[in-house]
């Protein structure tokens, strides 16, 4: 059945798969199956990231440390790279097969992959080829995230009733949250009972391998939802690709989502991930210092996310509670990072409250973005926009945060970016509609 070629009313789609279907209730097995996903994929994320350093010495030796590091996490950043690509596959198997192909299947590749990890011989049992090997497992990663987030953040708006879709579509951030902190608890558990030369042995196959047992749960949980959110009607197929519809039918909102989730990846990527970095660099703070600081605020983030995703279903409109929330964060980005060169005081407010204000935006903007798109390419659409800008955009902050720094030598050059990158999402917010009060189209 040929689409026109502009949006229609919303009135006009009252016989789309979406709004056909029954009456929805808020169901834990439903939230259990959008979080635990993520939960798995940002836990080896995560592992991978808090494991460099010893996964540089065991696949990529070199008398260089810098080069040895630079080996690991371009692994890492692979990753990031395959992200968009993942966003077109999973998005074309949700739209066109189904929501739950892709829970399914995303969790199964990581699982995999993850178990894989744990299992490869270092470059001291087969040379060159270690490094080769990691490369690939990190490419499959790569694959799988890009399908992960956007996929379960679908199926939980999706499958919520309508007063309840920013809380339910929160609990995508809350996974990938709790599977940051899983990591870091996890990774410290093991070097702590190892000890360091155990850990450099065989203990750091460990957390991998306990990844493996998580994809299991994860596996047993989505395979037997009774509702699986989003399903093509096949009899009205269109032969277009998906993809296509979301640029043909939604060129405005694609734009705008990959502008809001570019400003969104810099946010993020900056303040919980490279200040803690900074201030330990640039101000008087150790390392393990500033890592224990972030890594209280993420327990605050844990439990900030789905009490805003609830607040904007019941108080306020999303549009406006993001656009508050990084008007705010531009306004004080310079501050923060000027606080982050002082001492430990004034490090830990800029990022306990830059962290929180992170947090709020957490919490809302998942039902946002998906609530832009129609059920048809709403995975399409949503997974490209959201893994070119938050992947690519958010991946590559600290590095050009950095550059930054070392190009004009001022060290508020990286505030200066974060400003940047939020101001580009409140641009793109102002532009874009609050959808959060009207039916799923």
């Amino acid at each position: 059945m040929p689409h026109p070629a502009s949006e229609p009313h919303p009135a006009s789609s009252a016989t789309a798969p979406s709004r056909r279907r029954k009456r929805r209730t808020l169901s834990l097995g439903n939230l259990s199956a959008g979080t635990i996903g993520n939960v798995l994929e940002w836990y080896d994320f995560g592992l991978y990231g808090y494991l460099a350093p010893m996964i540089a010495s065991l696949f990529f030796p070199s008398s260089d440390k810098i080069a040895s590091l630079l080996g690991a996490y371009g692994g890492f950043a692979i990753g990031f790279m395959m992200r968009p690509i993942g966003g077109v596959i999973f998005g074309h198997l949700g739209d066109r097969v189904g929501r739950q192909t892709v829970l399914v299947t995303s969790v199964v590749m990581m699982g995999l992959a993850t178990t894989a990890v744990g299992l490869l011989p270092t470059y001291q049992q087969i040379g060159f080829w270690a490094p080769v090997l990691l490369l690939a497992v990190r490419l499959f990663q790569g694959l799988s995230v890009g399908g992960e987030f956007t996929g379960s953040v679908s199926y939980l708006v999706e499958t919520a009733p309508a007063n309840r879709r920013g809380f339910a579509g929160s609990f995508a951030n809350f996974g990938s949250t709790g599977g940051y902190l899983l990591a870091a608890g996890f990774a410290a558990l093991t070097t702590l009972m190892a000890g360091h030369h155990a850990v450099q042995g065989w203990a750091w196959r460990v957390p991998f391998l306990a990844g493996g047992v998580l994809a299991v749960l994860a596996y047993l949980v989505r395979s037997r939802l009774t509702d699986t959110g989003y399903e093509p009607d096949k009899a009205a197929e269109d032969d277009e690709l998906p993809i296509r519809q979301a640029f043909r039918r939604s060129p405005k909102i694609m734009l705008l989502a990959m502008l809001f989730t570019w400003g969104y990846g810099v946010a993020d990527y900056l303040t919980l991930v490279f200040l803690p970095t900074f201030g330990s660099k640039f101000g008087a703070i150790s390392d393990s210092l500033a890592l224990e600081i972030v890594t209280v605020t993420q327990l605050f983030v844990l439990v900030l996310i789905p009490l805003t995703g609830w607040l904007t279903d019941h108080w306020i409109l999303r549009r406006s509670w993001l656009i508050g929330n990084f008007g705010a964060l531009l306004v004080l980005a310079l501050p923060f990072f000027a606080m982050a060169q002082g001492a430990l005081t004034p490090f830990a407010i800029a990022q306990v409250i830059s962290g929180l204000m992170l947090g709020s935006i957490m919490g809302v903007a998942p039902a946002m973005l998906s609530e832009q798109f129609r059920s048809e390419y709403r995975l399409s659409g949503y997974s490209l926009a959201f893994n070119v800008g938050l992947g690519i955009g958010g991946g590559t902050a600290p590095l050009i945060a950095t550059a930054l720094i070392g190009l004009t030598g001022v060290k508020l050059a990286a505030g200066a970016y974060l400003l940047v990158g939020c101001a580009m999402s409140v641009v793109a917010l102002w532009m874009l509609k609050d959808r959060g009060r009207q039916p799923l189209r």
